[in-house]
């Protein structure tokens, strides 16, 4: 149900009010019905991922089916005093009197929120103010959303209520003709993208009552569009051509938003990741500055160690230049000379790890650009060619497991990593057959890598993917041109007397590869 929708439905309840109401009926385990005295039934339909409200005449029965419908019968009573939209999103508030009698019924107020698959029923705390408020403490929810499944926005039973955020869009109830006029460059299809309170349906319904491609501007016609959008307002009704049309549209469309989370989610990590490292190198670039001042710190006190008192904490000591004296911290229970040393040596790591760092730097910039260009192409994909992306994704997939890291490599094999000794143990005397492939980076400490063949041969692709899931799994992965090893499980065994997983192999090939994620 898209806003203009909702919003007849609004205009037609607060043209009852302020109404008695007669209780409630359960036809389903999502549906409620409101009774409303001499109006008939307010229905809410709130099951995911098509909700509706309407009125009815019809007479709806049911007993409550959960514990949920209970709390609406004995919360959610009196007289509707209020209705209100959230501007034209899809979210409506009614707020009901309570009831006086043997046993007090507080004022509550009932939310609803028709917003696809996150629909919700919410009762919320009553309010005194005559102005409707959205915000309030939960007393109950027709579907509890904790942290796990939604880390965005929480839904719970006693917490407060978060309204949806605010968004800008263009009002059609109180457009005028130059912000209809502003969007004549627009392709009508996209015109639901700025205007408030239109969808799929609606956006379908617009484009056949313009008579215009939805695909192309209207440019000079744009007061066809005018004319239709002004119509859209006062009759939100579809036809029924458009309504099919839509509606396969419509799943078009939500398919594509579920697989653009999906392709997304992976491009997220990966540009955290090299954001962190670009930022280890920007550290890296204030450590040699750093190393500087210890290196000149240390040649003064090389240079007058034989004036500088033992146990000092400090010194003032004369710059080379003639620029006046240094202040040089000293760490009192070693010589001057074993002070200098120390600094010699923190100066010699913080340049080695610039060096380090800088020779990744433009891989890894190049490929910051690359991931941010396939980001921005994500979000314009069609439908089409985000099932290529999702196919391509199964490919190099990882996901969790007891044994490690799990992917599938090119030629469709099971890859798992190690990520600790323990897993590392696990995949080479446990879960690997001795036909399987087992990979290794040479003279490095790193995760064990087993690509479950079966007994077949590897492809040079299948070789290459596992080869640089070893190499980005070890200490190696600042380095470029890592070597991996790679044999049978069964050419591999334990290090006698050694803990963890430390082991020997043999009948190993090697091949170079650079540490780096698998694309």
């Amino acid at each position: 149900m898209e806003g203009l929708m909702l919003a007849q439905t609004i205009r037609e309840v607060q043209a009852l009010l302020p109404v008695r109401t007669l209780g409630w009926a359960f036809p389903d385990e999502t549906s409620a019905a409101l009774l409303l005295e001499g109006a008939g039934n307010l229905v809410f339909n709130y099951r995911p991922p098509q909700p509706v409200i309407y009125l009815s005449q019809e007479r709806i029965r049911g007993d409550a089916h959960n514990p949920f419908q209970r709390l609406l019968v004995a919360r959610v009573r009196g007289d509707l005093l209020r209705a209100a939209q959230l501007k034209l999103d899809r979210v409506a508030q009614f707020s009901l009197s309570g009831e006086r009698g043997f046993v007090d019924v507080a004022p509550a107020r009932l939310l609803f929120e028709l917003t696809g698959r996150n629909t919700n029923l919410l009762v919320l705390e009553g309010t005194d103010a005559g102005e409707t408020s959205w915000e309030g403490r939960i007393v109950a929810a027709g579907r509890e959303i904790t942290g796990s499944r939604n880390r965005f926005r929480t839904v719970r039973s006693g917490g407060p209520y978060t309204p949806p955020p605010p968004y800008d869009k263009l009002d059609p109830r109180t457009m005028t003709e130059g912000d209809a006029a502003s969007l004549q460059h627009l392709p009508l299809g996209k015109w639901p993208g700025k205007i408030d309170g239109l969808g799929l349906l609606l956006g379908a319904e617009l484009v056949a009552r313009a008579g215009l491609p939805s695909s192309e501007a209207p440019g000079e016609q744009w007061p066809k569009a005018w004319e239709a959008l002004k119509s859209l307002v006062a009759d939100p009704s579809v036809q029924e051509g458009t309504l099919q049309g839509g509606a396969r549209e419509a799943s078009r469309q939500e398919k594509a938003a579920q697989l653009r989370k999906t392709l997304r989610e992976p491009l997220e990590k990966r540009l955290s990741l090299l954001k962190n490292q670009l930022a280890d190198v920007d550290r890296a670039v204030e450590g040699t500055l750093t190393a500087v001042q210890e290196r000149q710190e240390a040649d003064l006190l090389m240079a007058y160690q034989h004036g500088i008192q033992p146990g000092a904490a400090s010194v003032l000591l004369p710059a080379f230049d003639g620029s006046g004296e240094v202040p040089v911290s000293l760490e009192p229970q070693f010589s001057a000379v074993q002070n200098a040393e120390k600094r010699y040596t923190r100066a010699r790591r913080r340049e080695e790890v610039y060096e380090r760092l800088a020779e990744r730097e433009p891989v890894l910039r190049a490929e910051l650009s690359e991931v941010q260009q396939d980001r921005a192409a994500l979000e314009e994909a069609g439908l089409e060619r985000l099932e290529l992306l999702a196919k391509g994704l199964e490919v190099g997939r990882t996901d969790r497991s007891p044994f490690g890291a799990k992917y599938t490599s090119p030629g469709g094999f099971e890859v798992l990593v190690g990520r600790n000794n323990k897993e590392n143990t696990a995949l080479t005397h446990r879960i690997g057959r001795s036909t399987d492939f087992w990979f290794h980076v040479q003279g490095f400490p790193g995760s064990h890598v087993l690509v479950r063949s079966g007994g077949k041969e590897l492809q040079l692709p299948d070789i290459l993917f596992a080869a640089q899931l070893a190499a980005y799994h070890s200490k190696a992965r600042q380095s470029g041109n890592v070597a991996v090893d790679y044999t049978r499980i069964k050419q591999v065994w334990r290090v006698k007397g050694e803990s963890g997983g430390r082991v020997n192999y043999t009948g190993q090939k090697t091949v170079y590869v650079d540490p780096v994620l698998p694309a």
